[in-house]
């Protein structure tokens, strides 16, 4: 069951105890540049969006993001922009809602020094008024220029006892598991180092994150170790051009259901019943063996119709966590 409605415990607690069911729903932060006023028509646009599914929600997901160009030499679909750090757009333009709503904020660890993120923990940490917890994102390719590596980073958070608190989450790919079949290696290192869930990218290959899921699952028995949680991200797609990008994000979307959904009348629509298959499929699953996991919902593209799709996509997740 959903633990949004029915539980007492704050966000990092849930994730503590390897609850199941948590839901949460996903924010890239406005372009940069843009005039104040614009910047709080957006948040309050977000706001109203979000307030309809509080019944249903845990918490926030609020992106950081990186250009991420130096990982592939295919062209980019959408040109990078740079957009608003997600803590300052959390506190300045969301805060309304994140006084009551808690937040997990992404940090791509090499954009900082260490004086910055240490600084940004110390500080999180010392905010009892709101309650967030964080994600630690590496280079997007072993050839981009960073300030401060993963391993640093890692330290650094274990080595301050009040950042320490501050609960720290991984990133899982399922599609890199496919190829190198070491994703729940990885996973289990990251436990090590301190983290206590994991959140994956947009999935729409089953197949993929049900390998990791149970490659995972029996390398935590062998060792003694329980299972994080494990929060699946899906992210309905609307259009040819929406399709692409998230190729390049590097979401592995098989060959049949790209034909499927390039060709069927209405992409939007065949893309989020798939997203509701998935979540299905990969819920009852996990739940059989004993996987703990949740759900993150996102829109990929700006889009309106997309947005909105991914609005109903979380009840109808939320619902699926009941029925199981």
């Amino acid at each position: 069951m959903s633990s949004g409605s029915s539980s007492n415990l704050s966000l990092s607690e849930k994730l503590a105890a390897g609850q199941n069911g948590i839901v949460l729903y996903g924010l890239t932060p406005p372009k940069i540049g843009q005039p104040n006023e614009k910047l709080r028509e957006i948040a309050g646009r977000q706001l109203a969006r979000i307030a309809q599914l509080r019944p249903h929600l845990d918490g926030l997901v609020l992106y950081d993001l990186q250009s991420e160009e130096e990982r592939t030499s295919v062209e980019r679909p959408f040109p990078f922009v740079e957009t608003l750090d997600p803590d300052h757009n959390r506190r300045e333009y969301l805060s309304e809602l994140l006084l009551t709503l808690p937040a997990i904020i992404y940090r791509c660890v090499g954009k900082y020094s260490a004086d910055e993120l240490e600084h940004w923990l110390q500080t999180t940490a010392a905010d009892s008024t709101r309650e967030t917890a964080t994600v630690f994102v590496g280079a997007a390719s072993r050839s981009q220029k960073t300030q401060l590596s993963m391993s640093a980073a890692y330290r650094l958070r274990q080595n301050d006892p009040n950042a320490a608190r501050i609960a720290l989450g991984g990133v899982a790919i399922p599609e890199r598991h496919t190829g190198r079949e070491d994703e729940h290696e990885r996973l289990l290192s990251k436990t090590r180092s301190g983290c206590s869930f994991f959140i994956t990218q947009a999935v729409y290959n089953i197949e993929a994150s049900r390998n990791l899921l149970s490659d995972y699952y029996y390398l935590c028995e062998r060792e003694g170790v329980a299972p994080r949680p494990i929060i699946l991200s899906f992210a309905p797609c609307g259009s040819q051009k929406t399709l692409e990008f998230m190729q390049w994000l590097g979401v592995h979307i098989p060959r049949w259901l790209e034909n499927d959904l390039r060709h069927s009348g209405n992409i939007l629509e065949a893309s989020y019943r798939h997203c509701v298959r998935a979540a299905r499929e990969l819920i009852e699953y996990a739940g059989n063996n004993g996987i703990p996991v949740g759900c993150n919902i996102e829109s990929v593209a700006v889009r309106k119709a997309e947005i909105e799709a991914s609005l109903e996509l979380v009840a109808e997740i939320a619902g699926l966590f009941q029925k199981s």
